[in-house]
């Protein structure tokens, strides 16, 4: 399931910073993942690389702000609204928050 993130990422592995810690693409989806299903209560088997976040999994706009949060609180960067909507793919986002983690 996560080739299609990895395919997609520079590197494999990714520098998170706010706790020092290192995080790679497996344990940014587990994270994003576990809070839509635990969180958002979204249905995990719709939660796939190619899935759309707002049309196949069912995000909508309350939920953008839930996630923004959850990314400032795990991740340790905020991330602006404008940016959010520009993911349309599960896997866009994974990567979006890879890329951030190593700026």
């Amino acid at each position: 399931m996560l080739k299609a993130i990895d395919s997609q990422l520079p590197t494999q592995h990714n520098t998170f910073n706010h706790h020092t810690q290192q995080m790679n693409i497996q344990e940014i989806d587990n994270t994003v993942k576990r809070f839509l299903v635990e969180e958002l209560e979204m249905n995990e088997a719709t939660i796939k690389p190619d899935a759309r976040l707002k049309e196949d999994i069912g995000i909508d706009s309350l939920d953008y702000v839930d996630i923004a949060i959850m990314v400032e609180e795990k991740f340790g960067f905020r991330i602006r609204p404008d940016e959010m909507k520009q993911t349309k793919t599960y896997a866009d986002f994974c990567n979006f928050i890879a890329k951030r983690l190593t700026a």
